[in-house]
């Protein structure tokens, strides 16, 4: 009896701690948002990559890595990418709300799942990702249509996931598990700058907001990543993927309680076709191994 109680205290631990990461990220989603009146979107960018860079370098200890030639290519794009992902959601959260952001990028890590088999029950992952679009995006004039620069910068982050896992992967096999704060750190020098040229330097390092800023970076960064990490190494990659669909619904819901944010009826079922999408292509999805890596 106390065997099987063990066993399922194992099997439960890292699924909760999954959920719990989930939950942090869209947290410090919520949070960001409310520092965008203040320093806007590229200000909270630059913030969030500035703090989240030094506590990756901290816990991460990447200056112990020596750069090389093919693997830092890789390495640029991932940074670029990483930035790039981060304002470009934070650009659409001042115009959508968070569950649907995070719905529409989430159709890049999905379109990367989906196009890299080609058998025949992809297409029903493909057509469902198409029918939640088509209630998601503003195609109709109506009153409950979606603000379209939101849209397209929601989708446009989604591009930049997708880049960011392909190369993320390339360039984790040279940097391995200090990837993240190399990536961090390029992304850093390029859109620090950025928000800081858009902001001003008194409104970015006003003390009044630095500690929802770090706030912002250790709910979405160093808590989840370090929760996720432990997750990996006790579950099977089929299964992480499954629970990682669940990002669209868990932004929706931390949008309706910290950001009073409400989707109608369309768009929860067009949030849950994408989610459906995603937890299916997860299901049917061969793989090589059951592993999985995060860099």
């Amino acid at each position: 009896m106390s065997f099987v109680l063990n066993q399922k205290r194992k099997t439960l631990l890292p699924v909760l701690l999954l959920l719990f990461a989930m939950v942090s990220i869209q947290s410090g989603a919520s949070l960001a948002k409310s520092l965008f009146p203040t320093i806007g979107a590229l200000g909270v960018t630059a913030l969030r990559l500035f703090l989240a860079t030094i506590i990756l370098f901290i816990i991460f200890k990447p200056w112990r890595k020596k750069l090389r030639g093919h693997s830092l290519k890789h390495l640029l794009i991932y940074g670029i990418s990483l930035g790039s992902m981060n304002s470009l959601f934070y650009l659409s959260l001042e115009r959508i709300p968070l569950g649907v952001a995070v719905a529409l990028e989430f159709t890049g890590p999905l379109a990367v799942a989906m196009f890299s088999s080609r058998r025949a029950i992809d297409f029903v992952w493909i057509l469902m990702v198409i029918v939640g679009l088509g209630f998601l995006l503003p195609i109709r004039n109506s009153i409950n249509s979606l603000d379209p620069v939101g849209v397209v910068y929601a989708l446009a982050a989604g591009i930049c996931w997708a880049m960011y896992i392909i190369f993320g992967q390339r360039a984790g096999a040279g940097y391995g598990s200090a990837t993240v704060a190399l990536g961090s750190f390029i992304s850093t020098l390029i859109f620090f700058p950025v928000g800081l040229l858009t902001v001003g330097i008194a409104p970015l390092f006003d003390l009044s907001i630095l500690p929802i800023a770090l706030a912002v970076a250790i709910l979405s960064t160093a808590f989840p990543y370090t929760l996720e990490m432990f997750a990996l190494t006790r579950m099977p990659a089929k299964t992480f993927g499954t629970l990682m669909s669940l990002e669209p619904a868990m932004g929706a819901f931390m949008g309706m309680i910290f950001l009073n944010e409400h989707l109608t009826l369309t768009q929860w079922f067009a949030l849950f076709c994408i989610i459906g999408a995603s937890i299916g292509s997860t299901s049917t999805m061969k793989t090589k191994s059951e592993t999985v890596e995060i860099n």
